[in-house]
């Protein structure tokens, strides 16, 4: 009798919340995606994840204290003058961020979904595919957290957090991460081979180098900066510069309203690709 109740239940469909709006797709227990992607990270890769944490860190030792020394102030777009390591800092903070939150959700998830097969036996339990989505997107934000933390303690250390309005960058990294890690794995479900996952580093990339991370935007053309200013990384840029050096007005709502798009529009596609590939 317990055997057959044990089927009887296995067999049962996800218990989600209901049968319309939200209720499709979730049942209310993403912590447990989390919990399980964290207890795989510290127990196979965790020395892989502390590394993503030095990346960043050569560079604004190199760059900004290196070749900072040769540049002195730069004058940022707003027209304050500060130092040049106090100028990529911000944006190696939020590269930082990107960096950790797009490698969980689009080489791990990719494993995952293509060859470990994970996310069938998950939808085949009481879970919904909201609840995936938000589990493996939480799990790349702690680490795009991770990584944002401790590069945050380097600025401070070397003073170069300008402004009390610094505290809030750390919120703004967690908008940062969260708005990349959700697209990243909306993109990474219809990726089927590791040669179409190098369009990935292909985007990336150039958008780490012409986001205004080494460069003030008015030293491009006029046209260039219209490109520029549609890239997400461009937005996080911003947003944390502005923070970190005390320029804080209106405008940096657009660059938050800017990720909440992006957040929402990230969910929702991860969500119905899951239920496409593995519920019908």
């Amino acid at each position: 009798m317990r055997f057959s109740s044990t089927l009887v239940t296995a067999a049962r469909p996800p218990r989600l919340f209901g049968s319309r709006g939200v209720g499709k797709y979730y049942a209310g227990n993403a912590r447990s995606v989390m919990a399980r992607g964290w207890r795989a990270t510290r127990s196979t890769n965790s020395l892989v994840v502390l590394s993503g944490m030095v990346e960043p860190i050569f560079y604004l030792l190199s760059m900004g204290l290196g070749l900072g020394a040769l540049i002195g102030q730069v004058q940022t777009d707003d027209g304050q003058s500060v130092p040049y390591a106090a100028f990529i800092a911000p944006a190696l903070l939020a590269v930082a961020a990107m960096n950790g939150a797009i490698y969980d959700s689009t080489w791990n998830v990719f494993f995952k979904m293509q060859f470990a097969k994970l996310y069938e036996g998950m939808l085949a339990t009481a879970l919904g595919p909201l609840d995936v989505a938000l589990g493996e997107i939480s799990l790349a934000l702690a680490r795009g957290l991770l990584y944002a933390t401790g590069f945050l303690l380097v600025m401070q250390a070397l003073g170069l957090n300008l402004s009390w309005w610094a505290l809030l960058a750390l919120p703004a990294v967690l908008l940062i991460a969260f708005g990349f890690a959700s697209v990243g794995m909306a993109v990474t479900s219809y990726m089927k081979t590791f040669q179409q996952m190098d369009w990935i580093t292909f985007v990336l990339l150039p958008m780490f180098l012409f986001s205004a991370t080494f460069y003030p935007l008015s030293v491009y053309p006029p046209g260039v900066q219209y490109v520029i200013q549609a890239l997400p990384l461009w937005h996080g840029v911003e947003l944390v510069r502005g923070l970190t050096t005390g320029q804080v007005d209106a405008g940096l709502l657009w660059h938050v309203l800017y990720y909440a798009v992006m957040i929402v529009i990230g969910v929702v596609m991860t969500t119905r690709r899951l239920k496409a590939l593995f519920l019908t």
